[in-house]
């Protein structure tokens, strides 16, 4: 292919043409064509003939002509722009392979420096920082205890042979100390020796000496002007004079006794004790009407209440309520933990028709045994005991498609002597009390013993080694502290005479809960590394 033609240079692409060289010889030419294509023909017959025709095939002809050299130039572009890319690509590949090389020789250097092993950084750091190096040689040398330049120095400046010890010195002459105790001696003689001679008699004109002129000449002074005084003191301290102090000073005593007296009297309506008394009366008894209203409207309140809560307790409402209530609780507890809580009371589930299992807890991604279902059946019924709760519960497992049920019966409703929490199998029977939020204890203990028989059985379909005694003794030791809780309760109720009894038991129990929940939260935690190793 040939190269392109650069602008400046003369054109050598014709040169094998064989017009190339005669330009100047050939001013002109006869050419004679026979052509045989249809389109040319049609093209050149549309053109009446004579030099119409003939100018229109000139014109083709040169047209053609600049066709082809301007092809044959972008053909040679077209190498250029090709020869240009294979530069490029030779040039990326060349600086590759010389960052590559950098990047070795730059790794190899730095390997050699501060390699943590052999590296000579590491090995000069050894040699400066250890015991007995370089470093500490040196500053043992400059600032050490002994025969160091600074020892040296500071010897030199400090020491007991410097001139400043010398200027310091009491024993020295010539020194500091020596000088300034003779120029303070000299001070305080002289300073001694002027105070005593203001204190001489010797001297006329002493302190002294002017201070006894003075009394002299104001004794008299005084003699006179002192009588006069003690005269003028006992008359006013005489009762006999009636202008005098103490004559005035009775009177206005006596006076301010009258009133204090005449204040403090009941017997006139205007004295401040009188009207005292009459306004506390009437706080009083402003204050017992009050108390009389407050009262009646507390009883007011108490009836109605009470009547509510019986009407109620009669209902179908009060079971409603007592189940929306539960559903609250139970939802608070499954998202703290991780779960998820969903009321179905009012749909029906796996058995045709069957709306039994009042609300399904779902355990959360995170739990090990995350999908398993527990359903919990809400009863606040006197009909129900134990072995109709029972065949509840059964049907509730089966109608919700759940491996856990928990039975809630509710305190005043419960079978007579039920305990506070029980397990028959795969079945929780609990109190719960919709009142007393203390009774919500029970309900999270039958909760963490629920998700605990859902991490078993779930590590024993995946056949996984887990130590289910230490679970299975865990819900052992939650259900009796659940039942140390009913005596906290039953003592509770005679909280005067059982305080340190109910101190110490809830001591005890609360100590064993959280023993427990540790032990339970050790072995959902080995489930959840065993269900990690065998994923």
């Amino acid at each position: 292919m040939k190269e392109p033609h650069q602008p400046g240079q003369p054109d050598t692409r014709w040169e094998n043409s064989p017009l190339a060289g005669k330009e100047a010889a050939l001013q002109e030419m006869e050419i004679r064509l026979r052509i045989t294509e249809p389109e040319l023909i049609s093209e050149i017959a549309a053109y009446p003939e004579g030099r119409i025709r003939d100018d229109f095939i000139r014109t083709a002809l040169r047209i053609g002509v600049m066709a082809l050299r301007q092809a044959e130039g972008q053909i040679d572009s077209q190498a250029v722009r090709n020869e240009g890319e294979h530069l490029l690509r030779e040039l990326e590949r060349y600086l590759d392979d010389h960052r590559r090389q950098v990047t070795q020789q730059i790794a190899v250097s730095l390997k050699e420096y501060f390699d943590p092993n052999d590296g000579r950084f590491p090995e000069r750091l050894e040699r400066l920082l250890k015991k007995d190096g370089e470093l500490e040689q040196v500053l043992r040398r400059q600032v050490g205890e002994q025969d160091s330049v600074l020892a040296r120095t500071l010897g030199a400046y400090l020491g007991d042979s410097s001139k400043l010890m010398k200027q310091l010195s009491r024993d020295d002459p010539e020194g500091f100390l020596h000088g300034m105790q003779e120029i303070l001696q000299k001070a305080l003689e002289a300073d001694r020796e002027r105070i005593l001679g203001e204190f001489s008699l010797d001297n006329s004109d002493s302190a002294l000496n002017r201070l006894v002129r003075e009394l002299n000449e104001n004794h008299g002074k005084l003699t006179g002007n002192l009588q006069e005084s003690i005269k003028a003191v006992v008359s006013e301290f005489s009762l006999d004079n009636e202008e005098s102090a103490l004559s005035r000073l009775v009177n206005r005593v006596e006076n301010a006794q009258k009133r204090i007296s005449a204040e403090f009297s009941l017997d006139s309506s205007d004295s401040a004790l009188a009207r005292m008394k009459k306004e506390l009366l009437e706080v009083l008894e402003q204050h017992r009407r009050d108390s009389n209203a407050f009262q009646q409207e507390v009883r007011t309140a108490l009836a109605e209440m009470t009547a509510r809560k019986e009407e109620a307790a009669r209902s179908t409402l009060h079971g409603q309520r007592f189940e929306e209530e539960l559903f609250r609780v139970l939802r608070e507890m499954s998202q703290r933990a991780g779960d998820l809580a969903t009321s179905t009371g009012n749909t029906t589930g796996q058995i045709r028709n069957c709306k039994v299992g009042d609300v399904v807890i779902e355990l959360g991604p995170e739990h090990v045994a995350a999908g398993s279902r527990i359903v919990i059946e809400a009863k606040d019924s006197a009909a129900y005991d134990l072995a109709k709760a029972r065949e509840e519960m059964e049907t509730a497992r089966k109608n919700r498609d759940a491996e856990i049920g928990i039975f809630v019966f509710s305190r005043q409703t419960a079978p007579e002597g039920l305990e506070n929490l029980a397990r028959y199998g795969n079945d929780l029977f609990t109190l719960w009390d919709l009142d007393d939020s203390s009774s919500d204890l029970f309900l999270q203990a039958a909760l963490s013993v629920a998700r605990a028989l859902c991490s078993r059985a779930s590590a024993r379909r995946e056949h996984q080694q887990v130590d289910f005694g230490e679970i299975d003794r865990a819900i052992r030791d939650i259900e009796k502290q659940v039942k140390g809780l009913a005596d906290i309760s039953r003592w509770g109720e005679t909280i005067r005479s059982n305080s340190e009894k109910i101190l110490d038991k809830a001591r005890i129990v609360s100590h064993k809960l959280a023993t427990q929940v540790q032990v339970l939260d050790e072995a959902v935690s080995e489930l959840k590394r065993s269900s990690a190793l065998s994923d």
